[in-house]
């Protein structure tokens, strides 16, 4: 089991951000990606993904990374957020296998809401 931390759970778009970071990439890739990885589930106006980056960036869970194009910033996920992605990974994965022993059959026989 993992010590509890303030920055756990991750929301949704950080949780991407991140996950599509683990690749450099600019803020429009790094929408388009998101979207890509949730099956269009998540959808990132570009307030938010700047918002987030400068967030991201401050906590020293991004990094900048250079880049042939001036005109945009590219940026990866750094080892703390790539721990900070693993560790909410983890929580969620205890989340699904503990419902998962308790409803059983339940879970696969209801996968649509």
């Amino acid at each position: 089991m993992w010590k509890r931390d303030k920055n756990l759970p991750l929301t949704e778009t950080t949780y991407y951000i991140l996950l599509a970071l683990t690749e450099p990439g600019h803020g429009y890739i790094v929408m388009q990606k998101i979207e890509e990885l949730s099956g269009g589930q998540v959808r990132i106006a570009a307030g938010t993904m700047y918002g987030a980056i400068e967030t991201l960036f401050n906590k020293g869970w991004i990094a900048e990374v250079r880049s042939s194009d001036l005109r945009r910033k590219m940026y990866k996920t750094t080892d703390a957020g790539k721990k900070y992605l693993l560790a909410d990974y983890k929580r969620m994965e205890h989340m699904l296998s503990t419902t998962s022993d308790i409803l059983g059959k339940e879970v696969v026989e209801n996968d649509k809401i």
